[in-house]
Parts: C-alpha cells; structure tokens; sequence
C-alpha cells in the first residue's frame, strides 16, 4: 500500500509540474523581438498593413515587431522561409491569396500554402480598383475594353507579382472581354504602380490605399471598382457591376500566420494579440481610411476563409485556363 502510495505520489507530482510548466511557458513569450516576413517590397499596401500591425502588436505583447521584407516569386519566397521558421511564435507571415493559394495551386513550392502555417487572422481585405495613366484616352470601363479591342497586344498592365489578385483579377477581365493586354509582372505594388505613374505601363488593378493618393491628385484616373458596392472614397468611380460586368469582383486579403508545430499556448497569446490589433480603433480608422474591411474571424472561421478561396481560386485558374510562372 505505501510503495503504490509512493509511485502515485511521484507520477502526480511529476504530473503537477509538467502541468504548472506549460503555463509558465506561455507566460514567458515573447522572449524576444517578433519578425513579421513580407512577401512584398517596401511602400505597397502589404508594407503599410505590417507597420500599422507591428506597431500594435509590439504594444500588446511587450517586444519590438520588426518587418523582414523577402520579396519576389509572387510572395513564395517569403513564404517558403516562413514556413521553415523556428515554429516558437517569433516569426510571422503577413500572407495573401497569392502566397497561400495561388503559388501552390500553380507550380512546385517548397511549403504548402495552408498545412504548413498556423492563421491567426484576416488583418485586412481591400478592394482592387481598375486604374490607368491619364495619357490612356478612356474615361470609363467600356471606352477602356474597346481601346483594348481596338489595339491588341498594345496595352500592358502591371502588377505585384505573378499570382496577385492584381493579375489575375485582369486576366479574368481579359477573359471576360475578349481583349489581350500585355501582363508586366514586378517585384511588389509600389516599383508597378511606380512605372505606372511614369507611363511605362498604361493599365493596373492594384489595391485601392496604395493608388488612392494619386488618384485624389489626378495622377492616375480610375476606371472601375471592383466590388459590388461603390467606395466612399472615390464615390464617383462606378463598379465593374455598374460598367456591364456583373458579379466581377477582385479583393486582396491579408493575414498573418505562424509556422505549423507552433505550441497552442503560444498560438493563443498571438491570435489574443491579432484580436486586440483588429479591436484597435488606430488600425481600424487606418484600414477604413485605406478602403480595408477589419474581418474578426475565429481560428476555424479563419482557416475555412482561406480554405474557401482555395478552392474559388483554384476553380478559377482552371476555368479561365490563367498560365503563371514565376
């Protein structure tokens, strides 16, 4: 009786201090600065989600959030370095459909876009609008398709990356128009919108915030708004719904993950952490000012979100026979 005794009273107080240890742990993180890896170049519209997620998170888990930008193959390559991360909470991906689903769906990647990540949240989903250089002698969608029809080939377009909603979003619309423009794939938002601005390329699709400055300044001249439902920003720029293509809609999503294996504690002080960001009423005013929807999804919901563009996305590509390499 007391030997049993003895060898329970071991194994419970080993139990208690396995128990109490777990805790602890989570307690302790962070235990040191956290990188959030963007896909994307510095001053696109992933750039400002980062810094204005950095500078909140930072403040709620007590530790500096520095960005790591690995741009390039349409957001694979930070991707594919994300995943292999140490899986202990101090590396973050700010991921989109492009990373997470496109580049999987499309050619041979290092990572699984969703098996190998851990969603915290949907940090923003802005809508992409159609907008051209104003030497482009079209005022409207149906004045720029029939440029397009009557110039084959002579128009291009540019846009973040291979994969990006920015490129497919306009290869649907070719699809959809019958027209061919010239796609000019560039490293990130801002070097496109840059050539854009210079008249290098004539067309893009890019997010609203990373366009709207110029477009305020008539730089650049919008063309159609790509979402159901038109921008309190640019109230004057019809939908595509409104320009004869109903159902057309093309958003950018963003999020932030974690390396698949990381502990639970630690996913839960982070998706905690994400909570707060999205609850933050500095981010939201910064997102509603950016023409960003804020998403407060769950873990499940989050995961399905992207699971569900998974297969729109994939059904998509296939349909409308878009070829993408990078």
């Amino acid at each position: 009786m007391t030997q049993a005794w003895g060898r329970f009273g071991a194994l419970g107080l080993m139990a208690l201090l396995g128990l109490g240890w777990v805790p602890a742990q989570a307690q302790t993180f962070p235990t040191k600065a956290i990188t959030i890896i963007n896909p994307f170049a510095a001053g696109g519209p992933a750039d400002l989600i980062a810094r204005a997620a950095a500078k909140v998170l930072s403040e709620n888990l007590g530790q500096p959030v520095v960005i790591d930008y690995k741009a390039g193959g349409g957001g694979s390559i930070g991707a594919g370095l994300a995943a292999k991360a140490t899986p202990d909470g101090h590396t973050l991906f700010l991921g989109t459909s492009a990373a997470h689903v496109v580049n999987p769906l499309v050619q041979k990647t290092n990572y699984d876009g969703i098996k190998d990540f851990e969603f915290l949240g949907i940090v923003a989903n802005t809508v992409n609008v159609l907008v051209v250089h104003p030497s482009v002698p079209a005022k409207n969608l149906s004045e720029f398709l029939a440029l397009a029809k009557a110039q084959p080939g002579k128009l291009n377009y540019g846009s973040a990356g291979q994969g990006t909603t920015g490129h497919l979003g306009m290869e649907l619309l070719k699809l959809n128009a019958g027209v061919f423009i010239v796609h000019v794939p560039y490293r990130g938002a801002a070097p496109a919108v840059n050539d854009l601005l210079g008249g290098a390329v004539q067309a893009a699709m890019p997010n609203l915030s990373v366009v709207l400055p110029m477009i305020k300044a008539g730089r650049l001249r919008a063309i159609a708004y790509a979402t159901k439902d038109r921008s309190k920003l640019i109230p004057d720029v019809a939908t595509f719904a409104e320009s004869g293509m109903p159902g057309y809609e093309s958003t950018t999503w963003y999020s932030l993950a974690a390396p698949a294996g990381t502990p639970p504690e630690v996913l839960q002080r982070l998706r905690q952490a994400v909570h707060a960001l999205l609850d933050s009423p500095e981010y939201q005013a910064l997102m509603l000012a950016q023409g960003s929807e804020v998403m407060k999804l769950s873990a499940a919901e989050t995961l399905e979100f992207v699971r569900r563009d998974f297969r729109q996305t994939d059904a998509l590509i296939k349909s409308a026979k878009i070829k993408i390499e990078n």
